[in-house]
């Protein structure tokens, strides 16, 4: 069995998939290893929708949408790191299919009426994990900018993902029968 290790980057340095070697600190490796962290944490609020909520057609959307978030984000991922030259990268049709799935999730929801505080159940507090780590993703793509590769469809497709979560973080709160957390600017005015 041959070796995980290679001691390549060792010296601080790590190989891409088109373009030879770059510091590990270079704006394409901190944009796709962003993109990386994110699809743990998807993958992570996955096993927390799978444990969490009851079978049904709310989990069903929500584990359905979880997949198809997962499947972009490896081809985006990808794309970073070709400097878009990679041919799995993201199309139009990944955005419309994350709108299709907001819709849909939105669709089975309350009208939102005040912010909310994540933290009610585990599912939807791993959701709202993936939404903030989705807008570092986006902010370092967003950094890249157009000096690796076109960059537009990666930019709407990471907002996409974070609207999308958010929604999702919703319905699982309603599927497991669980009332939101309001946040109330005058909390503290309330107290004295």
């Amino acid at each position: 069995m041959p070796r995980l290790y290679t001691g390549t980057g060792d010296r601080g340095d790590t190989g891409l998939l088109v373009g030879g070697r770059v510091s590990k600190a270079d704006p394409r490796v901190e944009s796709y290893g962003t993109v990386d962290e994110l699809n743990v944490c998807v993958g992570a609020a996955r096993v927390e929708v799978e444990e969490g909520l009851p079978p049904g057609a709310d989990r069903d959307l929500v584990m359905a949408s979880l997949d198809a978030v997962q499947d972009g984000l490896m081809r985006l991922a990808a794309d970073l790191a070709s400097g878009g030259q990679a041919s799995v990268g993201l199309a139009d049709a990944d955005v419309t299919g994350l709108e299709a799935r907001i819709d849909a999730a939105s669709e089975r929801l309350p009208p939102l009426r005040q912010f909310l505080l994540p933290g009610v159940t585990r599912a939807e507090a791993a959701l709202h994990q993936c939404r903030v780590v989705c807008r570092r993703a986006e902010r370092r793509v967003v950094a890249l900018g157009e000096s690796h590769g076109p960059s537009a469809i990666r930019v709407v497709f990471l907002n996409r993902i974070s609207d999308l979560m958010f929604v999702l973080a919703r319905l699982a709160l309603g599927a497991q029968a669980r009332s939101e957390r309001p946040w109330r600017a005058d909390r503290d005015a309330q107290r004295s």
